[in-house]
């Protein structure tokens, strides 16, 4: 085998060079001062259109953002005290309706319980006069009956006395017996 004093037999490169034999031109320290110097010009521009530019944008929209979201709390805010203020009202409302409910609930059994006792009152009274006129026309059957008892006694009891003894009885003396016998 030939070898070569110019050819290496390793695979590694040393940090600063290149396989060349030149050093790698960033870490050239001859290109050094350059590179510092467009670094730092890179850099100021980078600071001057940041901070004239894309800097300013996002603190209008960052301030665009707090307002807004400042605003709908406010409005939430007041969404809140409004629904916590109909809430109340409802309540209210509510309580109030209840309260007349039942009022007029206690009402309408009052005026009902009224009516049904006039009408029991006016139907017991109906009943008694009822009854009294019953008990009056009950008394002048009974009278009537009763004044014909007499003469209904005196046949039955001249029928008994002529059946029994098959003569014709004395209509003055069974007058005079029932007459006794009513005493």
């Amino acid at each position: 085998m030939d070898t070569d004093t110019n050819l290496r037999t390793s695979t590694q490169v040393p940090n600063n060079a290149q396989p060349g034999g030149k050093p790698f031109p960033p870490f050239d320290m001859a290109n050094f001062s350059s590179m510092f110097i467009w670094l730092a010009i890179s850099f100021g521009l980078l600071y001057l259109l940041m901070s004239r530019v894309a800097l300013p944008r996002v603190e209008s929209i960052l301030r665009a953002r707090r307002s807004k979201i400042n605003g709908d709390i406010g409005v939430a805010s007041r969404k809140r005290a409004e629904a916590d203020q109909a809430a109340a009202e409802y309540q209210t409302t509510l309580a109030n309706a209840r309260g007349n409910a039942q009022s007029l609930a206690q009402e309408t059994y009052a005026r009902l319980a009224a009516e049904s006792e006039a009408k029991r009152h006016a139907l017991e009274a109906e009943l008694a006069a009822n009854l009294a006129a019953s008990e009056v026309q009950i008394e002048a059957t009974k009278m009537k009956a009763m004044s014909n008892v007499g003469q209904i006694a005196q046949e039955a009891a001249a029928a008994i006395v002529e059946h029994i003894t098959g003569d014709p009885a004395d209509a003055k003396a069974i007058a005079a017996a029932i007459a006794k016998f009513r005493t």
